[in-house]
């Protein structure tokens, strides 16, 4: 709950808590005293009352007597009909005093009422008006206003030189910086500015952090604003947060608005249940209008990120509208190399550590996977009780990142620790052995957070751009690893090969319908479009092949998987005293790392008693 939502409910509480007071002090004069009229009458015969004073109700004949005893005692008796006590007190020869019937106050009856509704609807009025304005979540007469946040030129530290691991996309988005501090150098040429840039991109990249290095960069005033924002319950709403975006930046302009996770309202239309007049569709429509339609929008460059630009709607990506489309890719080596430096800028480093390694082994990580794992780093570092970072610690984090938190302290029976022992043995040998999907960075049997008995990590020592088909087939023989080492050894298979056997069966059908690497179907694509998240579409989708074909397909990626399985039983039979000595040390130290497992290759082990353990 916001500020100003607890400042408005306590001035709510403390106005109900005053009226109820108010009510309840009005009411104190009509409770009873305890005070009857038999006592009343019994100190009338006693002779025990000096003087009464009868106060008439306005509501006659009501009203009480305020009684004065002789011995200064006063008591107040609350009567239905005050003529009858007055002949009763005039009976005793005691002259009573009777006031006059109070009259109704004009304004505590009718202007107070008034006065009170009055105050209690301005309060709310203004207790609203300052909660929209402090930018509060609950809007309630400000639906249609824009949501974006704005940041001036002043106010944004990020520059491109914080950015690493970026090279060409801040070099290709520089342009941008010098139109917008210079344009007439731009425009005396004939050049118009970018409507709007798309950087496109994996979850954790730095699209967000490219925009606002730009923003910082250029020193204009910075709009930013999440695709969801626009889209809301009410029909309309979405089009006038646009509308307003736009009307409030061209106050502003130059200046960049950056959308971050566009395809949350710019789908491609015509593709749900709802028809065409869906709340989404028609904000899509007001923001075409606004970046390329009648309207001037001068000095203003949308900026937006998406990683999904497969389902964006074609009219926004046109020149035009998004003139320019940034792919924001994965870092390389050096790149991770200087993203680590950046992030490691302001944690105590060990003598120990080497971030170039680190950026070598880390292949595939995007900057904000390196930034987690430094952070996991030093979090191991402080449980430790230690104020630097170690090697140690960033071997440990990376486990955690990669595969999950090791469960060292579940029972695992002996069986089960040897079923893990040579299972994770066979996939480390075809790591070993195959040329180009190890080496082998760790070997474990401890289980993990992620339900595995244990893991084996590889080591990519190299950023490939595209795979090929020799490296997929590898990929399929070492998922087999595992289970052809249980086959071997227990004469008998477990479920623990689930994951690996659904990993290599899709390896094996993408190879077939997507990437034309099937010899006997032959180079054409028979993809189904896996990744279509459109129900509309999908209802209308017609399969791109007969059911001859789907069955050929079967065919096609049993032989795949059954050629790579022979293959890969065939390698660890040639080693399997090395399988039986990976297995025995892995029961020995539960883990253990890529020079104690290459070590094996050299260094003789004994050879257990029985090489063909059953799983009883």
């Amino acid at each position: 709950m916001s500020k100003n939502n607890k400042n408005f409910y306590l001035y709510f509480i403390i106005i109900i808590g005053l009226l109820m007071l108010t009510v309840w002090i009005g009411t104190l004069h009509v409770q009873s005293t305890g005070y009857t009229k038999g006592q009343f009458v019994d100190q009338l015969d006693n002779n025990e009352v000096a003087m009464v004073n009868i106060c008439p109700n306005k509501e006659t004949p009501t009203g009480s007597l305020e009684v004065t005893l002789k011995d200064g005692q006063e008591l107040t008796l609350y009567v239905t009909d005050v003529t009858e006590m007055e002949a009763l007190v005039r009976s005793y020869g005691i002259d009573p005093r009777v006031e006059d019937v109070p009259q109704e106050s004009w304004f505590l009856n009718s202007i107070l009422p008034i006065l009170i509704v009055v105050v209690v609807c301005v309060f709310f009025f203004v207790m609203m008006n300052a909660q929209n304005a402090g930018g509060g979540g609950g809007k309630m007469m400000n639906f249609g206003r824009s949501r974006a946040r704005l940041t001036m030129g002043g106010e944004n530290t990020i520059k491109l030189d914080g950015v690493a691991g970026l090279k060409e996309e801040k070099e290709e988005l520089e342009e941008i910086v010098e139109f917008l501090k210079e344009p007439a150098k731009f425009t005396k040429v004939g050049a118009r500015i970018p409507k709007g840039i798309l950087l496109e991109g994996a979850p954790g990249t730095g699209k967000t952090l490219l925009a606002k290095a730009i923003a910082g960069e250029a020193n204009v005033p910075f709009f930013s604003i999440s695709g969801s924002d626009f889209v809301e319950m009410f029909v309309g709403v979405g089009a006038s947060r646009v509308r307003d975006m736009f009307a409030e930046a061209k106050r502003h302009s130059p200046c960049i608005i950056f959308i971050d996770e566009i395809d949350a309202v710019a789908r491609r239309r015509g593709t749900g249940m709802g028809g065409g007049h869906d709340e989404r569709e028609q904000t899509l429509n007001q923001l075409l209008v606004e970046m390329d339609g009648f309207g001037v929008n001068e000095g203003i460059i949308v900026m937006a990120a998406t990683n999904r630009v497969d389902i964006l709607d074609p009219a926004i990506l046109r020149p035009g509208r998004f003139d320019r489309k940034i792919t924001v890719a994965h870092p390389d080596v050096r790149g991770r190399e200087e993203i680590l430096k950046v992030h490691a800028a302001n944690k105590p480093l060990g003598d120990d550590v080497d971030l170039a390694q680190i950026a070598q082994t880390t292949a595939g990580f995007t900057g904000a996977d390196l930034e987690n794992l430094l952070n996991e780093a030093a979090i191991n570092a402080a449980m430790d009780k230690r104020v630097f970072i170690r090697q140690d610690d960033i071997k440990k984090a990376f486990v955690k990142v990669g595969i999950g938190t090791e469960k060292k302290s579940r029972i695992i029976s002996d069986k089960e620790k040897k079923i893990t022992a040579y299972h994770e043995a066979g996939h480390a040998i075809l790591f070993h052995v195959l040329p180009d999907v190890g080496p082998v960075y760790t070997v474990s049997i401890i289980p993990t957070g992620l339900g595995a008995a244990g893991y084996t990590m590889p080591l990519p020592e190299r950023d490939d751009m595209f795979m090929t088909r020799g490296r997929m087939l590898q990929d399929i023989m070492v998922s087999l690893g595992g289970r052809i080492a249980e086959e071997i050894i227990f004469d008998d298979v477990t479920t623990g090969a689930m994951s690996d056997i659904k990993k290599a069966t899709k390896v094996a059908r993408r190879m077939v319908t997507r990437y034309g690497m099937s010899q006997n179907i032959g180079i054409i694509n028979y993809d189904d479009d896996d990744d279509e998240v459109f129900i509309g579409r999908d209802l209308a989708h017609a399969k791109s092949h007969s059911e001859e074909v789907s069955g050929q397909i079967d065919r096609e990626v049993k032989a795949i998987i059954d050629d790579c399985y022979q293959k890969a039983k065939n390698i660890i039979l040639e080693q399997s005293s090395i399988l039986h000595k990976c297995a025995q040390l892995l029961l020995e130290k539960e883990k253990i790392g890529r020079d104690e497992f290459e070590a094996l290759f050299d260094k003789e082990y004994p050879q257990p008693e029985d090489s063909t353990l059953s799983m009883a």
